[in-house]
């Protein structure tokens, strides 16, 4: 009895460092068994207490009633299938007629609370089932993604949301985005995660860094084109707007629409080119685009213009000739000037780190979610990382990406810069990877001693 008692505390105590120190550790050893066992034990109270079950139908009290049995109890939704993961459990449930998704979804945080879960999110997968995504830990706390992800072309996994799931940034459904945040609010590490996928597959990667190239150009090796500073940001946008003319031209050439191609082949866009005809994709990164914005003299309002405006087309009508984009920034409103809304209208994914205040959270969400501007207020300043991020259909989620380092990302960057695209159109702009020379600075003289 002794040696048991002994064993038992021990793995009391193992359990309560691995929920302290390692909540992963702890939750696939400990805490999915007793989930599951919580959640079907408490399954049918639970929704009764919250609303959720519907009354027998007529026919069950008429059956009743003539076996003179007791009245049938209120029927929850029914489980379809109970499915632990890595960070926490899916259940999927058949809601019962005059049942709706939205009645799950409010009761998302009594549920929460109910089944001693850290997270419940809901979506509805059909008419009449109800996915629920429970998380048994805080998986934004120290984000490790899982070993094995879908990666396909032009689809870049990024960081962890909230339930557990991976947030990819998938070009070929929403080619163009828009990146704000605060300074020190994680926006740079989530750049440098978007490059660190981007770089092992065939696509190639355009930046523009005003701030003197100082977040870009580290990872030059693997960029077919860099600027950094505005006149020659106006120049490569100008570059590219010609490319897409051209590869547009391509196109027409290859549209195969006479009258003995299925119409499924006709080409419309570069991926429905042959491989060997296809262009290689492009993704701009553009950092702190307020930089090319802003302007104090005619002359650099004329290069304004011409900066926002190539942009505009770009957004409007790089999709189909494979041009993506992907801007940055801390503020994009309309005090930039005009056309800034005109962009921002084509820019469909929207991610929002830490932000300082109300306005600069409706600058990302205001016209497609009120509710993810609530979101983005309220991520805390010692949280560097979480973002909230939706698109224009009104869904958000939160996320949070892996932290990496400057160094990490110039890593992987040089170990594919054999993949490094040479677009001839954009050869003026191909950054010098040769050793920088060593830079004479002044000497600082000392302030004289007062006597």
């Amino acid at each position: 009895m002794t040696w048991l008692t002994v064993a038992l505390v021990l793995v009391v105590a193992a359990a309560g460092l691995l929920r302290w120190r390692r909540p992963a550790w702890y939750w696939l050893t400990f805490g999915v068994t007793c989930a599951v066992v919580r959640l079907l034990v408490r399954y049918g109270s639970v929704m009764d207490a919250c609303g959720l079950t519907v009354p027998p139908s007529r026919w069950r009290l008429t059956l009743a009633r003539v076996a003179n049995r007791p009245v049938p109890e209120s029927r929850p939704p029914r489980i379809l299938r109970l499915k632990p993961t890595r960070t926490g459990l899916v259940l999927r449930l058949k809601l019962r007629p005059g049942q709706d998704a939205f009645d799950i979804a409010a009761a998302s945080d009594r549920l929460r609370h109910s089944f001693s879960m850290y997270g419940v999110t809901s979506r509805e997968l059909r008419s009449g089932v109800v996915e629920l995504r429970m998380t048994g830990y805080d998986v934004l706390k120290r984000v490790q993604m899982p070993a094995k992800t879908d990666t396909r072309p032009m689809r870049v996994p990024v960081a962890l949301r909230e339930d557990g799931a991976v947030h990819y940034r998938d070009y070929r459904a929403i080619p163009h985005a828009l990146t704000l945040g605060a300074t020190e609010s994680g926006k740079s590490v989530y750049q440098r995660n978007l490059v660190a996928g981007l770089a092992p597959m065939d696509v190639a990667l355009v930046g523009i860094d005003c701030k003197q190239g100082v977040e870009l150009f580290p990872l030059a090796r693997r960029f077919s084109a860099l600027a950094d500073n505005p006149d020659t940001a106006a120049e490569l946008l100008d570059a590219l707007v010609g490319y897409m003319e051209g590869v547009y031209q391509l196109i027409r050439a290859e549209q195969r629409i006479t009258a003995d191609v299925p119409d499924a082949e006709i080409a419309a866009g570069i991926w429905d080119l042959p491989e060997h005809l296809r262009p290689i994709p492009i993704v701009v990164l553009v950092d702190e685009v307020a930089e090319l914005a802003l302007f104090a003299t005619k002359d650099e309002e004329k290069r304004r213009d011409r900066i926002i405006t190539a942009l505009a087309r770009l957004a409007q009508l790089g999709r189909a000739a494979g041009i993506y984009l992907e801007i940055c920034g801390q503020r994009f409103g309309s005090e930039l000037g005009k056309g800034i809304t005109m962009l921002r209208a084509q820019l469909t994914g929207r991610t929002a780190h830490r932000v300082n205040d109300e306005p600069s959270a409706n600058m990302a969400f205001g016209d497609i979610s009120p509710d993810a501007v609530l979101a983005a207020i309220q991520i805390p300043a010692d949280m560097r990382g979480i973002a909230i991020t939706g698109d224009s259909t009104g869904g958000w989620h939160r996320i949070r990406a892996p932290h990496t380092t400057l160094r990490q990302a110039v890593n992987i960057c040089n170990r594919h810069a054999h993949l490094t695209p040479d677009l001839p159109a954009l050869a003026p702009f191909r950054p010098e990877l040769g050793i920088p020379q060593p830079v004479a600075v002044p000497a600082v003289e000392s302030i004289p001693a007062t006597p």
